[in-house]
């Protein structure tokens, strides 16, 4: 735990933060700064940034209650950079369970999504489509949350709409080839999202980096849950987009 900042305990939960997160929050601040952004607008995009991974461990927890609610004990939920992981001792052996916990979490998002969008009513805020700095933090979060999860719900490992795939194809064929068609598509997928990043396409007219890093994880990550023993604690992974 040397390597953790612990949050506190949620529900008989350890909740802790990767000392890499905080660095990457004091570096956000001190970045914004350099480049002469002011210090009012530098504290609200960490104030932002901060709540946004708030958010992060509301989507965890959402996965660890669905799990506890079938005797899937979570040994610890952890925020990092990317996201959060709440790793669950186990994945249960029911398919629909299995859905039930993956799809718990961008559930979450989903519901602070429209307590915000309430919120934004009922302060006289149009949340319209888009998000500026010169929108109200709610505002903000509730497409923030959004964005989080329609990512997560991807249909790639390690993402939550990989492992809600693989339970739907597991109540029609068994366990072990739902994974393997599952991680068929999520490469597939990912050699698609290389091809767009690179080649010139009419959503994207440009070399694209950042869609090309999220295709060579995506591929490598479902390579990964191909590799990784079945008895063993099972990661569950929600990425921050």
């Amino acid at each position: 735990m040397r390597d953790k900042i612990p949050l506190g305990t949620i529900v008989g939960i350890n909740a802790s933060a990767h000392w890499s997160l905080i660095v990457l929050l004091i570096g956000l601040f001190g970045v914004l700064l350099w480049q002469g952004v002011g210090l009012i607008l530098a504290l609200r995009s960490l104030l932002l940034t901060g709540l946004l991974f708030l958010c992060v461990l509301c989507h965890e927890f959402g996965h660890a209650i669905a799990a506890r609610t079938f005797g899937v004990r979570t040994l610890d939920v952890t925020l990092y950079p990317v996201g959060g992981i709440a790793r669950l001792e186990r994945m249960p052996a029911v398919p629909r369970q299995e859905l039930i916990i993956a799809a718990a979490g961008p559930f979450v998002n989903l519901l602070l999504a429209a307590g915000f969008f309430l919120w934004s009513l009922a302060n006289g805020y149009n949340p319209g489509f888009s998000v500026s700095a010169q929108s109200p933090i709610p505002v903000s979060l509730l497409w923030l949350n959004l964005a989080l999860a329609a990512f997560n719900l991807l249909p790639v490992f390690p993402m939550d709409g990989g492992r809600v795939l693989r339970a739907l194809l597991a109540m029609r064929m068994s366990y072990r080839m739902a994974t393997r068609v599952t991680i068929w598509a999520a490469q597939i997928l990912a050699i698609g999202f290389a091809v767009v990043a690179i080649f010139p396409m009419p959503l994207f007219r440009k070399f694209n980096p950042v869609l090309l890093f999220v295709a060579v994880f995506v591929f490598f990550a479902a390579r990964q849950e191909g590799n990784q023993p079945s008895q063993t604690p099972v990661s569950d992974t929600s990425a921050a987009p």
